[in-house]
């Protein structure tokens, strides 16, 4: 795959950038997206003249604000396991977060996925899944523990509060916070530092990051939903949550208290 519809690609200095290109919709992904990512993703770790990945957004205001709930709402969500996190973290390459503004959702689970996480200042964070009927469960939840702590991530995940980028750089979910003329730069500067060291080694202090948490992957979302909540798109509580969020309505979840 190369003729990409949904991101944009391309290598300079050895640093591979990946781009979600949907600015209407503030670079939330579909299934497509998704596979083109995971192209991408894959394109780089083969190229043996890339040493850094750098996934970002186009624009100002948004990173990516997780599944386009339209595409949600058609049933786009069932059988998906987000296999592009796992990428990330299998990835032998650093990967960086380039947050370049709203962060929500599946968005925020690529930010707390990457290796680093550069952050404009007027980026924002948090959690959607709960309050759009998305079931999202399994490992692309229980690891935000690993990065941030329990109490955190439960608070980000059952709250669904937003948060400033200067927030998360105190809770440990981003490394480094800087005005949004400076990102670019910023990201530079870090990928440089990385692109002077030996790429074997960091190759291997990123695969034993993977090996403490590598049981956990098991628990993907599809396998907790069948276990838990077999019939949960059945039911109509998942289109719920979609139809109040493009109703532009607050949705009504009582009938499944």
């Amino acid at each position: 795959m190369s003729n990409y519809q949904d991101i944009l690609y391309g290598v300079k200095d050895h640093v591979a950038t990946i781009t979600i290109n949907r600015p209407n919709s503030l670079n939330a992904f579909t299934g497509d997206t998704i596979d083109e990512m995971i192209d991408a993703i894959q394109t780089a770790t083969d190229d043996r003249d890339v040493g850094i990945l750098v996934l970002t957004g186009t624009g100002e205001r948004a990173f990516c604000v997780g599944g386009d709930v339209k595409w949600e709402a058609d049933g786009g969500l069932e059988g998906l396991d987000f296999p592009i996190n796992g990428m990330i973290m299998k990835c032998p390459k650093p990967v960086i977060a380039r947050v370049n503004g709203y962060s929500i959702g599946g968005g925020n689970h690529i930010a707390y996925y990457c290796d680093l996480t550069i952050a404009a200042d007027h980026a924002i964070f948090g959690q959607n899944g709960p309050r759009v009927g998305s079931p999202a469960c399994g490992f692309i939840v229980g690891y935000l523990a690993n990065v941030v702590g329990h109490k955190r991530a439960r608070e980000m995940w059952m709250g669904l509060r937003k948060y400033t980028a200067a927030e998360m750089l105190n809770w440990g979910l981003v490394n480094a916070v800087v005005p949004y003329a400076e990102l670019d730069a910023e990201v530079s500067r870090w990928a440089n530092d990385m692109l002077a060291l030996s790429p074997t080694c960091l190759r291997l202090v990123k695969q034993t990051f993977y090996d403490n948490v590598d049981y956990m992957m098991d628990q993907t979302m599809e396998k907790v939903i069948t276990k838990h909540v077999p019939n949960y798109f059945e039911t109509g509580e998942q289109q719920e949550g979609a139809n109040a969020f493009l109703e532009k309505r607050d949705p009504d979840f009582s009938p499944w208290r």
